[in-house]
């Protein structure tokens, strides 16, 4: 079976604007998150990532036209931008391998994924909409504007649909009244059938049949505009509702991260983004093992990305229970007070050990042995005991290794009372003698990316013969858990203990993926 390597890697997360930022800070048992404010002041603590495009600008620049960087800050929202910086990183490590990777031609594959979309963009498309809908809306409703209101003014007959009059509406329900009786009579307004029927003969100009393609669609497109605006112009009228809404909601669906990375990385071979909430860097993970150990690929640039905490994104983990919304950092293993959310992004780089070592190429961390992936069935939202044992069962047969070979293991631990299911769990497959991380209270919960920074800080931990120290003290340790076991990476850190390493991820809807990995030999 053809052996698996990691032949580079990058991070953008909290704090941590790149791989050698992450690898610093994890030196400290700080907490990496921040006030949120999203809604205005609040209690809420998130993991905000230290970012900036513009410090990849000169790599873009030596390899794209000048335009190029521009048009990623333009259109590219957060998932995609982070993934981007995190790609160019995983390229520094070993260097060479950017050309390695474009020579291999469809041997190189990209699986860069998402937890939750690039839902800040959808957010402010979504709000930008609705603006110019209200404004749409109460223009062609006024009176002036709309010959059947005028004609229902003077008889105030019944009508099927007809919402209540915003004035008889209390005020905290105004905003909707007022929604409801603009859209009802707008599209009412036999003035709004003009506008649209000039509309319609404006955007029916087609290209003529005959002469060159290219300049006569440049002069249709400058025709209808022209003619748009003295529309526009004669009627008084504001943008319609379609006008508002940016071309950009179609540029940042969940396969664009992945695309822009084999844009830039000039990879040919096959591309899309696997998403598997939480666990989703695993589930990623076994598959680029896969591809690789099948012959399909001799390398996969594998990563996952998740956009900076928004509103949409706070309120509803706050909405579903599982959020911290008291201003203070909740540890895992400790109070089970809830997450807190985070953004960012995580990249390897990961390759056939024998190819790319052969080629002079170094291989870093440790050595990724198996993959466990399996499915619950059973609840939303609530991890099973069943199903992550499976994975870790099935992980460890896969790896050829016993229970007790495993040193370290690295838990999914959001501190929430899963937390308590997830050590009893664990603790049925394994000795006393594992060595726990939780890391969440650190970074926080990357929808997708957090597996993936876990990981990361655990090869690179091994790689400097140490367990990196998380946030909890040992005196916080919940009393139920720390009955079941006893020994954790408290706030000092730890040496590396021998053998194999784990880590389990959960994912929402019951997704879960156990990595265990080994000490190069």
């Amino acid at each position: 079976m053809r052996r698996v390597g990691i032949f580079g890697w990058g991070v953008v997360a909290p704090r941590s604007p790149n791989i050698e930022a992450f690898a610093k800070n994890l030196e400290s048992s700080e907490t990496w998150l921040t006030p949120f404010n999203g809604f205005g002041p609040d209690n809420f603590l998130v993991g905000t990532p230290t970012f900036n495009l513009a410090d990849y600008k000169p790599w873009i620049d030596a390899r794209f036209p000048a335009n190029r960087f521009s048009q990623l800050e333009r259109k590219m929202g957060q998932p995609t931008q982070y993934a981007i910086g995190a790609f160019i990183q995983s390229l520094s490590q070993n260097p060479g391998i950017e050309k390695e990777l474009q020579e291999l031609g469809t041997k190189a594959h990209v699986y860069v994924g998402t937890g939750l979309g690039d839902l800040p963009t959808i957010q402010n498309i979504s709000l930008d909409l609705y603006r110019a809908q209200r404004r749409w809306d109460r223009f062609w409703a006024s009176p002036e504007r709309n010959g059947a209101v005028r004609q229902w003014r003077e008889t105030r007959e019944p009508l099927p649909g007809l919402p209540p009059e915003p004035s008889t509406i209390e005020e905290v329900e105004r905003d909707k009244a007022e929604d409801d009786w603009w859209h009802f009579w707008a599209g009412r307004s036999p003035e709004l059938r003009e506008y649209l029927e000039e509309l319609r003969e404006i955007e029916a100009i087609g290209v003529p049949d005959e002469g060159d393609v290219e300049s006569a669609k440049l002069a249709v497109i400058k025709e209808k505009r022209t003619r748009n605006g003295r529309l526009q112009k004669k009627w008084s009228a504001p943008e319609p509702p379609w006008n508002a809404v940016s071309s950009n909601v179609l540029w940042n669906i969940h396969n664009t991260p992945a695309s822009q990375v084999s844009m830039l990385g000039q990879i040919t071979g096959m591309t899309f983004a696997p998403v598997a909430a939480c666990s989703s860097f695993g589930y990623g993970l076994k598959l680029a093992m896969n591809s690789i150990r099948l012959g399909e690929a001799k390398a996969v640039v594998l990563g996952m990305t998740d956009a900076a905490p928004n509103p949409l994104v706070v309120g509803g983990f706050y909405n579903a229970r599982v959020i911290s919304a008291d201003a203070a950092v909740s540890k895992p293993l400790t109070a089970l007070r809830g997450t807190h959310i985070a953004g960012g992004a995580v990249v390897w780089v990961v390759g056939d050990y024998e190819h790319f070592t052969q080629k002079g190429f170094k291989a870093l961390g440790l050595e990724p042995v198996a993959v466990g992936v399996t499915a619950d069935a059973d609840h939303i939202i609530t991890p099973s005991k069943e199903g992550p044992t499976l994975a870790i069962r099935e992980a460890l047969g896969a790896a050829g290794c016993q229970p007790q070979d495993v040193g370290s293991w690295d838990l999914h631990a959001t501190a929430t009372p899963g937390d308590f299911l997830e050590v009893q769990t664990l603790r049925d497959v394994m000795p006393e003698s594992v060595l726990i991380t939780a890391r969440k209270g650190t970074f926080g919960h990357g929808m997708s990316a957090g597996g993936g920074w876990e990981l990361t800080a655990q090869y690179l931990g091994a790689e400097a013969g140490k367990v990196y120290p998380t946030p909890l003290a040992a005196p916080e340790l919940n009393k139920q858990i720390a009955k079941v076991h006893g020994r954790f990476v408290f706030n000092q850190g730890e040496a590396a203990p021998e053998g194999c390493s784990g880590k389990l991820s959960m994912g929402v809807g019951g997704i879960n993926a156990c990595v265990i990995s080994r000490p190069w030999k």
